[in-house]
């Protein structure tokens, strides 16, 4: 299967794209940066963090992605100053009662990935109306990334299918990935097509390391509270650029867009 949609079948993609994302993950990074280039608060860089996050979620919906996951608080985030720790847990919790209502006008689900239960109550509880009260809603998609980090998931992975196989629901022979990514955070969810990363740095920080194989890659020099709905069509449009192979040869690609099979093209 394609690991996009054609602007044929999204909903408002934006005339400029030849094929638009299914799946969008963001490495949001930067918020303390930014405000501290400007001699703000870090938490001041925060809030118009979460302002951007409101932005993304929108222009992600108009472009006709799917899903689109936000890193919000990853497994090492809890290193971070308390104070800062505790301001981010408040944003959340802002958030998720500010936002709730326009979810459910737009139709868009959201779901979590992460340790949630070591979530402070207040926020878990939020995270539970919320995720109830858009459960029926199946066009869009926003996944938050929370007290989330790839290594642990894989841990988690394992034990579930360690506990699943000791079980006799699984049997010990299949040594498959489908049957192991069943029992991934993201089981019901598609791969990501794009992941892009704010701020100007270039690592993937523990994040979906599984899930983003084969996903392209846009590294933007920007800090996330400064990306707009312009830098979001970058990234779709160097998405554009790429060449995806999936393992196969560009010849193949170019023999099967033209409607021949990858046989009929060999020399």
């Amino acid at each position: 299967m394609s690991g996009y949609l054609t602007c044929a079948h999204s909903c408002m993609a934006d005339p400029a794209f030849a094929h638009v994302p299914r799946h969008v993950a963001i490495i949001m990074d930067g918020n303390g940066r930014w405000a501290k280039k400007r001699g703000l608060p870090r938490i001041e860089g925060h809030q118009r963090g979460v302002e951007t996050v409101r932005r993304t979620i929108e222009t992600a919906r108009d472009f006709g992605i799917e899903y689109l996951t936000l890193y919000a608080f990853s497994v090492e985030n809890w290193l971070r100053p308390e104070e800062e720790v505790g301001a981010l847990m408040g944003l959340l919790e802002f958030f998720l009662k500010r936002e709730t209502a326009t979810l459910i006008k737009n139709k868009v689900r959201l779901r979590t990935i992460g340790r949630t239960a070591d979530l402070p109550p207040k926020v878990q509880r939020e995270l539970e109306r919320t995720i109830a009260a858009t459960a029926d809603f199946t066009e869009h998609t926003l996944v938050l990334a929370l007290n989330y980090g790839s290594r642990t998931e894989v841990l988690d992975a394992a034990r579930s299918y360690a506990e699943a196989t000791a079980a006799g629901k699984v049997d010990p022979d299949d040594t498959s990935w489908e049957t192991f990514a069943s029992h991934l955070y993201t089981a019901d969810i598609p791969d990501p097509d794009l992941v892009i990363r704010t701020s100007g740095e270039t690592r993937v920080s523990n994040f979906l390391l599984m899930q983003a194989a084969y996903a392209e890659f846009v590294f933007l020099p920007i800090f996330w509270p400064d990306f707009d709905r312009e830098a979001f069509t970058h990234a779709i449009q160097d998405f554009n650029s790429r060449e995806r192979r999936f393992g196969r040869t560009g010849d193949q690609l170019s023999a099967e867009t033209a409607g021949a099979s990858p046989a009929s093209s060999r020399g």
